[in-house]
């Protein structure tokens, strides 16, 4: 078997200002499960060592803080597998500039690249997503989508995979995103038993929306009409 068809086992997470807690702690619960049988390591990146906050403001209510392992400078160089989550901190521009010019830097030599919620907004403003299928958020897809005016929006989607990329809808589509991740790369019975150690209930439609109504997407212009 050659070191490519091995399934990966090295995995980086980004971190910046107003990330959303569930987008990073749900897909890295479940790999943390998994890691119980397979060894997994996660390394938990951001520009400085300082604590990242979920929360922009103290006025943004209650939040975590998460201390990195590693800074973007000194990220180990093997992650196979990147996790973008998203958040309120994907709108400020200045605050996800390291974070952009990070995934940008290191895209070319991962093996895969994954987004939860506004996390494929933050990709897509990097150019990455051009020409991909890629979903986001509902609630903020007005907004998301136009962040990457080239990018072909799947808006009736739970997750949409694109070559090595994979996105979900907004934050706990990110959980059925990653067990279908995890399904395509260690088996759909890995899958299963984290699922089920999880006590989770799987959604395994890709394309299952469950939002009482949607926006309507300009699949032309990659922008909203409402």
């Amino acid at each position: 078997m050659s070191a490519d068809s091995k399934p990966p086992t090295k995995y980086g997470v980004v971190l910046f200002p107003g990330f959303q807690s569930l987008d990073v702690f749900g897909p890295c619960d479940l790999l943390a499960t998994h890691s119980r049988f397979n060894t997994l390591s996660i390394a938990m990146l951001s520009s400085t060592m300082d604590p990242v906050p979920s929360n922009l403001l103290p006025a943004d209510g209650c939040g975590q803080r998460v201390v990195p392992t590693h800074t973007f400078d000194n990220a180990p160089e093997d992650i196979e597998v990147l996790l973008v989550p998203g958040g309120p901190g994907t709108r400020d521009d200045d605050a996800i500039a390291p974070t952009m010019a990070y995934v940008k830097k290191v895209y070319p030599n991962l093996r895969y690249l994954l987004t939860v919620c506004t996390g494929s907004a933050l990709v897509a403003k990097t150019g990455l997503l051009d020409g991909k299928r890629a979903t986001t958020n509902k609630k903020s897809f007005k907004w998301a989508t136009c962040q990457g005016l080239e990018v072909n929006w799947v808006l009736g989607a739970r997750w949409v995979t694109d070559g090595n990329i994979w996105s979900s809808s907004g934050i706990t589509a990110g959980i059925d995103m990653t067990l279908a991740f995890m399904a395509a790369v260690y088996g759909e019975d890995a899958a299963q038993t984290v699922a089920d150690q999880s006590e989770y209930q799987r959604h395994t439609d890709a394309s299952e929306t469950r939002l009482r109504s949607l926006p309507v997407l300009d699949h032309d212009s990659g922008q909203n009409r409402s």
